[in-house]
């Protein structure tokens, strides 16, 4: 199932959104959620500092690879995914005729040219050509992203002006094609993943935790996972620098205490270390970790120069 695989690295790589909108418009019911917004990270200088990075170390690979300029084409994304149905992935951008005739070659390889139509828009069906394929084509077997059941089949269309769209079902695609391409967010029941925001929001993401499973070497990550429920996290931009905040639903309300303290403490032992540049340490001091009720919050602010400066390192 090449084509599939090769397919479905090229849009979780890609990483942008939707509509025009944020991830308050997923469905409350996802067992998680990735909302980029490339257009807005271009906008202001801070943005503009991961922006590069980004253009550097994702997207020359993914043009040398696969002949597609992603930094170019794609403006947003938002990736989610129902636990009764699989993933969806809506991008948004200029996507260009030449990505589109290459995107309809993927369809060509192992799925039906007979367009399907739905709300008066084409979609494609794609499926597993290739059984016996326990991996990549050799020019991308170092990447090695599953996307639960877009490994067996999914759905396609381009049908909808600036945005591809891809689900695992066909159920999804329909409902996608009769609102346009629009996901329509449902935030009114129990149990409902967190969704941080902000003005100038770059990067949100979200899951139940319990899906990231756990090991049993035991540690500080794994403590984490072993009594949380949700995870939330948001990259925002203010002038030229960015704000980082998570969120964690713990278990029970003592456990986001311990948690808190914990972190404090690991900050506070981090921040003696002596080969630690001083911009480092100073955002270490200034992150704010509280917890409160069954919620451990942090958020910090770091210079985008810095935090560029420790991704590239």
């Amino acid at each position: 199932m090449r084509t599939l695989k090769f397919l479905a690295v090229v849009l979780l790589l890609a990483m942008p959104a939707m509509v025009h909108a944020d991830a308050t418009d997923v469905p409350g019911s996802a067992v998680w959620y990735v909302h980029i917004d490339f257009k807005e990270m271009q906008a202001g200088s801070a943005g503009q500092s991961l922006y590069a990075w980004l253009d550097d170390e994702v997207f020359a690979e993914i043009e040398e690879e696969i002949g597609i300029d992603i930094g170019s084409e794609v403006d947003r994304l938002t990736a989610f995914s129902l636990a009764d149905q699989g993933p969806v992935i809506v991008i948004e951008g200029n996507i260009s005729q030449e990505s589109k005739d290459m995107i309809i070659a993927f369809v060509a390889v192992s799925g039906d040219l007979q367009p399907l139509k739905s709300s008066g828009k084409s979609y494609y069906h794609v499926q597993d050509s290739d059984e016996d394929h326990d991996g990549m084509s050799d020019e991308t077997s170092d990447i090695t992203i599953d996307i639960e059941s877009l490994e067996d089949e999914a759905w396609l269309s381009l049908a909808v002006a600036n945005k591809l769209i891809v689900t695992s079902s066909e159920e999804q695609m329909r409902e996608l094609l009769a609102n346009d391409g629009k996901i329509a967010g449902n935030r009114g029941h129990d149990g409902l993943l967190i969704v941080l925001t902000a003005e100038k929001t770059l990067l949100q993401a979200g899951m139940k935790s319990s899906l990231l499973g756990d090991d049993d070497d035991g540690g500080w990550e794994s403590n984490i996972l072993r009594n949380a429920e949700q995870i939330a996290f948001m990259m925002a931009a203010d002038d030229n620098s960015l704000i980082i905040e998570a969120k964690l639903v713990t278990t029970e309300p003592d456990m986001a205490q311990t948690l808190a303290s914990v972190a404090r403490g690991l900050i506070s032992l981090v921040a003696f270390d002596d080969d630690m540049e001083p911009d480092a340490k100073a955002v270490l001091r200034s992150t704010k970790i509280e917890a409160d009720g069954s919620t451990l919050s942090l958020s910090l602010v770091i210079a985008a120069d810095l935090l560029v400066a420790t991704l590239r390192d």
